[in-house]
């Protein structure tokens, strides 16, 4: 089932906009299906769900960071699981009724695409389980140095699966 995003005023305002043309073409089928019609990837599917390396998770479309592994743990669920966002202006919550029952959602404040759901059941300090889909991020692994791009968002679509 395709679930509508109306939009709004955020939308209007968001610093990464395409036409959905060009977002067809730069995502692959499942992170278009994710990022840009908020659909979800089946648990246990997802690239990053059981990745322990150190980095940084960025979107998928838009390249901007939004989560560093030293929030990640597992959840059990499915999905990539976090604590908090590595910047907390790097998200933006909305409330979310898609399957008659209250959740909120998690979208890229700079790009708009959807991350997934926040819920307050997590395991840590924060109390937060921030469950995001794989195919919404981009890995790069600590590893990478400013000269090779460490500092920079990386690029669209890197995450292709």
């Amino acid at each position: 089932m395709r679930k509508s995003r109306s939009a709004s005023r955020a939308d209007a305002a968001r610093e990464v906009r395409k036409p959905d043309e060009q977002w067809r073409q730069e995502l692959t089928p499942m992170q278009y299906s994710v990022l840009r019609q908020a659909h979800t990837e089946r648990p246990f599917t997802g690239e990053y769900v059981h990745n322990h390396q150190d980095g940084s998770y960025r979107c998928a479309g838009c390249g901007s960071k939004l989560f560093g592994s030293d929030a990640k743990f597992d959840s059990g669920t499915g999905w990539p699981s976090f604590s908090e966002p590595a910047v907390a202006e790097a998200v933006e919550l909305r409330s979310d009724y898609s399957l008659f029952m209250p959740r909120t959602e998690v979208v890229c404040r700079r790009c708009g695409g959807h991350l997934g759901h926040v819920f307050h059941d997590g395991p840590t300090r924060t109390g937060d389980r921030y469950c995001i889909n794989s195919c919404s991020l981009a890995f790069e692994p600590a590893a990478a140095s400013p000269e090779q791009g460490g500092d920079e968002a990386a690029q669209p679509g890197s995450a292709r699966a």
